[in-house]
């Protein structure tokens, strides 16, 4: 009895053997696809490790060259290149010409163009601040009488609980139709703009009671701007200011 226990435990052992070598044999072997599949992840990670090198060589920031071309507004430009302008601007109104040339005279830093585009900004500015009844925009943007009449505006709009919900789409056209230097030495000009808007006034409901809130309109202002170019002191303020609006004819 013993004797067949014995021989059936030795066989058991050797069965067990046997397969634990077997099993290591097969977990212990690379294949063809594991070596491929570890060279991969090794190149893999050699890409990784390139890549954030290279991203760190990416964050240095080259400084500016000193001889670098100044930007337009850098640029000194003379009198007579502005005069030039000025000409070539105006176009056949020598009138216009000759307006500009006067506050040219008094304030060698007026440009047109760099005018009018300041102008195109303002106008933008403070129609979308009327709309939305920010006066402390328009209190920089605007005279005392203009910020005054158009605050009257917003706060009727605000007693009767209407909101004007508006969209600005953009300027099409911008011209100066005069200017003029006053015997005080406040230079004035005169623009038209000619631009494009949805606009809609909601009541307290939110019912539309004026305009569209799905249709483009063509909007014409005539603003005039104003600034101070008296003194050397006063042409240190670059800002001009609006001081009066009016309907097209």
């Amino acid at each position: 009895m013993n004797g067949e226990i014995n021989l059936l435990t030795l066989l058991s052992l050797v069965v067990a053997i046997v397969a634990i070598v077997k099993l290591r044999s097969v977990l212990g072997r690379r294949t063809g696809d594991d070596d491929a599949r570890i060279e991969a992840r090794r190149r893999e990670a050699r890409l990784q490790k390139t890549a954030a090198a290279a991203g760190s060589d990416n964050k240095v920031v080259a400084l500016p060259r000193r001889d670098r071309e100044p930007e337009p507004s850098e640029q000194a430009v003379s009198v007579a290149e502005v005069e030039a302008r000025i000409k070539s601007f105006a176009g056949e109104d020598t009138d216009l010409a000759k307006q500009l040339t006067d506050i040219l005279k008094l304030d060698s830093a007026f440009d047109p163009e760099h005018f009018l585009r300041g102008a195109r900004q303002a106008y933008e500015m403070i129609v979308t601040a009327f709309a939305e009844g920010n006066r402390r925009t328009l209190r920089d943007l605007l005279s005392a009488d203009v910020l005054d009449s158009f605050s009257k505006a917003i706060s009727e709009r605000e007693q009767r609980g209407q909101v004007i919900d508006q969209s600005f789409v953009g300027i099409n056209k911008a011209d100066l139709l005069e200017a003029e230097v006053s015997p005080k030495g406040v230079a004035s000009i005169t623009v038209r703009f000619v631009s494009q808007l949805i606009s809609a006034t909601r009541d307290k409901s939110g019912t539309v009671i004026e305009g569209d809130d799905a249709r483009i309109k063509d909007v014409t202002d005539i603003w005039t701007f104003s600034r101070d170019i008296s003194t050397k002191d006063a042409r240190r303020n670059l800002n001009w200011k609006l001081v009066g609006t009016q309907a097209p004819n």
